[in-house]
């Protein structure tokens, strides 16, 4: 019940990573279209193009990690026992991906909120303002992570009793 219910999250996430990659997309075909075609360029539109980016770049590791599309030592793993596998994916789940999410969790925050506080905007003359935006999508993308992985852990625990997953 709770995996499945984590899993949910996550593939919303994954919808929403996509539903931004083409958005992306469609910002970067629009700046290219005005920038050669009408000789007019927008700061602004540059600058979504890595606010998208970047949004697309940390939200897709919750999901790629829900997917086993993330990077292992493949040669190595795939030789192993389901069960020898499992725990692996438990304990370096544990050890390393969780105190290093929770790590960028709460070391962020102050980052968000100064930026925030001061009402921070893009240096560049047209860019964006309310930079505190995309700021807030580094913890966000990392609390989604953190609940992939229980989710990652949840289902590893299964596979290592025996169960079908």
């Amino acid at each position: 019940m709770i995996e499945k219910s984590l899993n949910k999250i996550t593939d919303i996430v994954g919808s929403i990573t996509g539903i931004v990659m083409l958005l992306m997309m469609l910002n970067v075909f629009f700046d290219v279209v005005a920038r050669y075609l009408f000789s007019n360029s927008s700061v602004g539109m540059q600058e979504m193009e890595w606010h998208l980016f970047s949004v697309m770049f940390l939200f897709g590791i919750a999901y790629a990690l829900k997917e086993e599309a993330h990077v292992r030592v493949d040669f190595i793993y795939d030789r192993l026992s389901d069960k020898k596998r499992a725990v692996i994916n438990i304990v370096g789940t544990i050890l390393f991906l969780l105190p290093f999410a929770l790590l960028i969790v709460f070391g962020s925050y102050e980052y968000v909120f100064d930026a925030y506080d001061v009402n921070e905007i893009s240096e560049d003359p047209g860019g964006l303002t309310h930079r505190w935006i995309i700021k807030a999508m580094i913890p966000l993308s990392f609390i989604f992570l953190i609940l992939s992985a229980m989710g990652y852990i949840l289902k590893n625990v299964r596979i290592y009793k025996g169960e079908k997953v």
